[in-house]
């Protein structure tokens, strides 16, 4: 079963949070709204249900919802925002508060994991744990965004068909250096039937002035400030790499380093055995029963 609960975000957003998993029964030892709490953030472009086969794992321990972020899924998506960090921040700290999951793990992919770890920096007294994923604390500059800007226009929107979206983002994109099938899947996840074809459920518009409000700045103090112990994972093939990652884990006061073979940057979706084989023993070790 899917449960989706709405919640307030910052300047009044609706935001659908998610959870993918049968409520416990009575005695029956499953997780429950008292056990503890896990929220899971996507990355641009990305959507709650992009972690529905985490969530549903984590579940059987803990009650874990991921949240469709402004601009993102089944959320509101207002046309100007504001699509800022603080806006996302601020975002995440209304769900967990709103749905009770404080003290919470906070378990985040690329975007996503910046929002969870400028939220631990800045409330400590939420956050019990941490998950970064194939997330860079550097600056990623101007250049990166034009490239953004460019990989947008060069969508061949509308798709006529689903098949036509996972050919192209997980074959026939330029910018892939080899097929991702992965990839492919999920960008089908994010595409909805419109009159003329198939269309992103999200604004490319949106998507860049997110992205905007981060590239040109880097977040190695934010980093710094993270108390709570923090799982770096990156995938081998992802757009993390290791002597940053591993500089990322030196400069957490309580880091811990992971990667996950054969895995691009959608990690837990492109490789999810290895992303739980490194995600539960690190949530057992900072969550004992």
């Amino acid at each position: 079963m899917v449960r989706r609960t709405d919640v307030t975000g910052a300047h009044g957003v609706r935001l659908a949070a998610w959870e993918f998993a049968d409520p416990p029964k009575a005695g029956s030892g499953q997780a429950g709204e008292q056990d503890p709490g896990v929220l899971l953030l996507h990355g641009l472009m990305g959507r709650a249900a992009h972690w529905a086969e985490s969530a549903r794992w984590l579940a059987t321990r803990y009650r874990a919802v991921a949240l469709d972020q402004r601009g993102h899924g089944r959320s509101e998506k207002p046309s100007d925002g504001p699509y800022t960090r603080q806006a996302y921040v601020d975002d995440a700290e209304a769900a967990i508060e709103q749905l009770g999951l404080a003290p919470v793990t906070l378990i985040g992919h690329s975007m996503g994991a910046l929002t969870a770890w400028q939220l631990a920096a800045r409330r400590p007294d939420l956050v019990r744990a941490l998950v970064i994923c194939d997330m860079r604390a550097s600056a990623l500059g101007a250049a990166s965004q034009h490239e953004w800007s460019e990989w947008f226009k060069s969508w061949p929107v509308p798709f006529a068909t689903l098949a036509d979206v996972r050919k192209w983002f997980g074959e026939d994109d330029p910018s892939l250096e080899r097929p991702r099938p992965a990839r492919g899947d999920f960008f089908a996840e994010v595409m909805a039937e419109r009159a003329d074809g198939w269309r992103p459920v999200f604004s490319r518009r949106q998507m860049l002035m997110a992205r905007e409000t981060w590239v040109h700045d880097a977040h190695w103090e934010e980093l710094a400030l993270v108390q709570c112990p923090t799982l770096v994972v990156r995938g081998l093939d992802g757009e993390l790499g290791r002597a940053e990652a591993q500089e990322m884990v030196r400069v957490l006061p309580r880091g811990i380093y992971a990667e996950v073979p054969d895995a691009s940057h959608l990690v837990h979706y492109d490789q999810p055995e290895g992303w739980r084989r490194v995600v539960e023993p690190f949530l057992e070790t900072a969550l004992p029963a």
